[in-house]
């Protein structure tokens, strides 16, 4: 006879909004958690839906209110959408409006000329196609993914605008523009009366190319930036110090974004190097990379990613200390840019 009860009705911490920081989203008047949450990897039909599920309902539990997806996010392509939505059906459905669910479409996602860019035929159908895995009647935030050179940018812009007015996504938001074609999507959207709210770059101590025009371009217009890797896919922690681990993510075969030959011995030396300045703040490597990436005034939030419960935990805890002194920062800056 069972003893415990199979399917536990999921119950979230009373006081999971006690220690989390909501900044506004640019001059909007949504606020986000410092620290969201990605699917991008480990959510997939490869990985366990009941991992997933633990690290989706520890985020919830410490104050984590964004959960970021793609259409292609898996693997397999869309897998991680239906992944949350059935931990959404679960346990977050009577939560929904405690939540910011965001989704996106611009890359490779099916075969055929429709299956990719950014045509109005592509979003909408892509749009139309997430809602349905994921369980969802809209999303919060829906982004175009990247940059099409080949299709009109009133186009692409354009239909973000039909897909908030319709009703599928509350705000629009792009990812992966160059500053100057974020202030051209800024320009067509305010046009259209439905403003651009949010940007979603890459940004970390060993990427930073949106200090180079991006941040001004979105400080000025009051867009805010919600950025990923800020972890750089792992570099930034102390999984790679002494090497490629087994089981990390450079090591799998099926990981198409990072593998080992992506880490240079030069990176190592600087990963080595900023982990005894996290050391002596008393914080994990990983912790302090999470710090510094929202010591930067234009970043709203940052997007972790994790394989484990336990990951967002630590991830969560850079929030204890996340001021740098003039020293530290001085110190930072000499790593990652070197005299020659």
């Amino acid at each position: 006879m069972l003893t415990t009860e199979p399917n536990p009705i999921y119950r979230p911490n009373p006081q999971r909004y006690a220690d989390m920081s909501y900044p506004r989203c640019g001059r909007s008047g949504l606020r986000l958690p410092s620290l969201s949450l990605g699917l991008w990897q480990n959510f997939g039909g490869v990985d366990s839906l009941s991992n997933a599920r633990a690290m989706i309902q520890r985020a919830f539990d410490l104050g984590i209110t964004h959960f970021d997806l793609a259409n292609n996010y898996g693997p397999p392509y869309g897998s991680s959408e239906t992944t949350f939505g059935e931990v959404f059906r679960q346990d977050l459905a009577p939560y929904r409006d405690e939540l910011i669910i965001s989704n996106k479409a611009g890359y490779d996602m099916w075969p055929g000329p429709y299956g990719i860019g950014g045509s109005r035929k592509y979003l909408v159908a892509s749009c139309d196609q997430s809602l349905k895995r994921t369980g969802l009647e809209y999303f919060d935030i829906f982004y175009s993914h990247c940059m099409d050179p080949e299709t009109p940018l009133e186009e692409t812009m354009g239909a973000l605008d039909y897909i908030v007015r319709s009703g599928r996504a509350l705000y629009a938001g792009i990812s992966n523009y160059s500053p100057e074609k974020t202030r051209e999507a800024i320009a067509i959207l305010k046009s259209l009366g439905t403003p651009l709210m949010i940007h979603q770059p890459r940004y970390n101590m060993l990427d930073r190319w949106i200090e180079d025009g991006l941040t001004d371009v979105l400080k000025q217009e009051g867009v805010g930036a919600i950025v990923f890797s800020p972890l750089s896919q792992g570099m930034l922690t102390d999984k790679y110090l002494n090497g490629v681990p087994e089981g990390s993510r450079a090591a799998r075969s099926e990981q198409i974004y990072f593998s080992e030959s992506d880490i240079s011995a030069q990176q190592l030396e600087q990963v080595k190097a900023l982990n005894d300045v996290a050391q002596a703040r008393g914080q994990s490597l990983a912790q302090m990379a999470l710090a510094w990436t929202l010591n930067n005034e234009a970043v709203t939030s940052a997007i972790i990613g994790a394989s484990r419960p336990e990951q967002i935990e630590n991830s969560v805890a850079a929030l204890d200390n996340p001021d740098f002194s003039t020293e530290e920062l001085a110190r930072i800056e000499a790593i990652l840019k070197p005299s020659a």
